[in-house]
């Protein structure tokens, strides 16, 4: 299918082949018939992504900070790849969308194949949206004025916290879609209203739809027309719905309302404001949140729990089916907003007529040609021709990829096209991520069926790089097929996973004698290969420190769900564990595990916390880990030291190495930070096509997988 995708790097704009989307079970997969290009939200999109990288850096100043801080800590080049590939990337431009219901997942009810929907879907032929996202569309209402249907509840959220009453008056600056909408609405509501914008055109236009104006263009004095307008008195509330960095919408507002006045900010704008002017009047000032309660929250979007109607009457769902029940009953108008009109193939020129500063711009449409049928989601898209350097498997690793986040795109899939593997498949559940990544590093196919990945015929290497909670079960199934597995930590998040792993991996030894590897990368780093050649040189117990600069995650990150992600402890800290483990060289006998005690989230989940464990190794070496989230960010992520018969080793992020009392030999400085995680691609794959025995021993992957589990369970308690 197609899809329109930006390049944050230069801003150009691409209608990119990728497989239509595989729908969740609380998910609805829907066939596009036309969308409405927001010209305000995605203008600014647009810009940014073709604004240089100093005036990228100008508009992101807190990025700016990070950036300097990744410098100190990881070096120059590292910092400067890391930039890089963050502007490398292609983003799906689009939330408004109106189509037919192809599929639906079986959490889904209330809702039909067949049946007529809006949703805040991307502009694509195809898209797969949350059922709390997603609303039928009344018969009388047409496609077109259903489009507006998300920019409505933008609106009419806005609106909402406004409180507006009957017969009050109510001022909308700044006359884009969101404000002549809101401007319809408040007028729905039984007030009336005042308009204004710095743009003359705009206000004309607004005019002409029956509202007042309260100053013209020219004289620009939009606080005293208010006064005039109202006796004296001041509006009752202002709605805020332009797009500036300057304070004057905020200043001008302020000044309008009368005393006890409410103003909503639903657009962008300086908030630089004067406590003056809220203070003698007691102003009322709130920033909305896009669509309403439930924008953004996992657990509605991603997970599709409602909020109680006795608690949130209007959640984002509810408001999108009230706009529509306006539209149905003619309370309100799309028709005369839209202004221009394009068939989806031609999407380009509607983005160029978008950068344009033509204010007689307002809504866009795009047409998709309802009748089109959409290409089997099972169905991959091949890049490259098929059958192109054929090869046997004995003699070659064919890479399969399941998942193309972050770490596959920036890490994985250029390690295995570096190290020579064919690349020949990789699944991502929206397809975007993987039809980028299949034509960056070469992969023949782009999917979003994993079944596809797994029966694959041509595949003989699995590569997992999913959330954590499905590393079990996809390592299972592969290894049941007799196909190589490299998986990204953790292997497993519980001891019920952990035995599947064993059983799969043994039942399969027996037969094809597939590869199991963990991307335990830190054992290949280079600056460890000088570690081990020093300490390998005495059979002394060593002591090992080891800190952890992690850093403080948000509440509701993925990682910190036990279902999900299994803690930081199973999901990260186990390669620490392991890296301890492989220097020692020796098993873990015992561990005693201390934490910080840190109140519940607002989930009633245990936040994350700060964690020591001590481990005694059977050769009496001692490991101690001080895993720290509070941290300041300029510190180092990561600093081991090592002391053992009289001599030191301080390793400091991968970067630099120091050697206390080991002869002429003083440390050495790497030009950039690395990590080993292309040595470590570069091990797995020997290990298929030379039989190399460079892989980390089963036995330890499985040892390090049910430390971590149980040092994870101790710190749940």
């Amino acid at each position: 299918m197609k899809q329109v995708l930006q390049h944050l790097d230069n801003g150009n704009l691409e209608l990119a082949d990728v497989p239509v989307p595989q729908f969740a079970p609380d998910q609805v997969l829907i066939r596009t018939c036309k969308s409405l290009i927001s010209v305000g939200t995605e203008k600014m999109l647009v810009e940014f992504g073709k604004a240089s990288y100093l005036s990228k850096a100008r508009q992101q100043p807190e990025k700016v900070k990070q950036v300097f801080d990744k410098v100190q800590t990881d070096g120059m080049l590292a910092t400067y790849e890391a930039v890089r590939g963050k502007l490398d990337e292609a983003i799906p431009l689009g939330y408004s969308n109106v189509g037919i219901i192809e599929a639906l997942g079986d959490d889904v009810e209330g809702l039909r194949v067949g049946q007529r929907v809006v949703s805040n879907g991307f502009h694509a032929e195809a898209v797969a949206v949350s059922k709390r996202l997603c609303v039928p569309i009344p018969d009388t209402v047409s496609d077109e004025d259903a489009s507006f249907a998300v920019l409505g509840a933008i609106s009419l959220q806005g609106v909402r916290l406004a409180m507006p009453t009957i017969g009050e008056t109510f001022v909308v600056i700044g006359l884009g879609l969101l404000g002549l909408i809101a401007a319809q609405l408040l007028r729905a509501s039984g007030c009336r209203v005042l308009v204004h914008d710095i743009d003359g055109k705009r206000l004309e236009f607004a005019a002409s739809l029956g509202f007042e104006k309260i100053t013209d263009h020219i004289s620009n004095n939009p606080v005293k027309s208010a006064h005039q307008l109202t006796g004296g008195i001041g509006v009752d509330g202002v709605v805020i719905s332009a797009s500036t960095q300057s304070n004057d919408p905020i200043s001008q507002a302020a000044k309008m309302c009368r005393k006890r006045g409410r103003i909503i900010l639903v657009g962008v704008t300086g908030l630089s404001l004067n406590r003056a002017d809220f203070y003698e009047k007691e102003l009322t000032f709130q920033v909305s949140c896009s669509y309403g309660p439930g924008r953004y929250d996992p657990l509605y979007e991603g997970l599709g729990t409602d909020y109680p109607i006795g608690y949130v009457r209007w959640t984002a769902q509810r408001n999108l089916t009230a706009f529509l029940r306006l539209l149905e009953s003619e309370s309100i108008t799309m028709s005369k907003l839209i202004t221009h009109r394009f068939q989806f193939e031609d999407a380009a020129k509607a983005y160029s007529l978008v950068s344009s500063s033509k204010s007689s711009i307002l809504g866009i449409v795009l047409d998709y040609h309802q009748g089109k049928k959409l290409r089997d989601p099972r169905k991959s898209i091949a890049y490259l021709q098929k059958g192109k350097n054929k090869f046997s498997h004995r003699e070659k690793v064919s890479v399969g990829m399941i998942g193309a986040g972050n770490y596959a795109a920036k890490i994985l899939s250029p390690a295995f096209a570096r190290a020579n593997a064919k690349m020949t498949i990789i699944c991502s559940q929206g397809g975007v991520s993987a039809a980028r990544l299949a034509k960056k590093n070469g992969f023949e196919n782009a999917s979003t069926d994993l079944e596809e990945v797994l029966a694959d015929k041509n595949t003989n290497a699995i590569v997992i790089a999913t959330r954590h909670n499905s590393h079990a079960e996809l390592t299972s199934r592969a290894l049941s097929l007799g196909k190589h597995v490299f998986v990204e930590k953790p292997l497993a998040l519980s001891s019920e996973e952990l035995s599947q792993i064993k059983v799969a991996f043994k039942n399969a030894q027996k037969s094809r004698m597939p590869k199991l590897m963990v991307g335990f990368n830190r054992r290949y780093a280079p600056l460890m290969s000088d570690i081990l050649r020093l300490v390998s040189s005495t059979k002394e117990p060593k002591v090992l420190i080891y800190t952890v600069n992690a850093g403080e995650l948000p509440d509701d990150h993925w990682t910190l769900d036990p279902k999900i992600g299994g803690g930081r402890l199973v999901g990260e800290a186990c390669h620490f564990l392991d890296l301890m483990r492989f220097i020692v060289g020796a098993s873990v006998k015992d561990w005693e595990l201390r934490a910080t005690k840190l109140n519940a989230n607002t989930n009633g989940q245990k936040r994350d916390q700060s964690f020591s464990v001590v481990m005694n190794f059977f050769d009496g070496s001692i490991g101690t880990l001080n895993y720290v989230i509070d941290g300041h960010r300029s510190f180092p992520k990561e600093r081991l030291d090592i002391f053992v018969a009289g001599k030191s080793l301080h390793l400091d992020n991968f970067r630099s190495l120091k050697a206390y009392g080991w002869g002429q030999f003083k440390g050495r400085k790497l030009l950039r930070q690395n990590k080993g995680q292309t040595e470590c691609v570069q091990s797995f794959v020997s290990s298929i096509t030379q039989k190399t025995t460079s892989l980390i021993p089963p036995e330890q992957l499985f040892e390090i997988a049910e430390l971590a589990i149980s040092m994870q369970q101790e710190l749940e308690k």
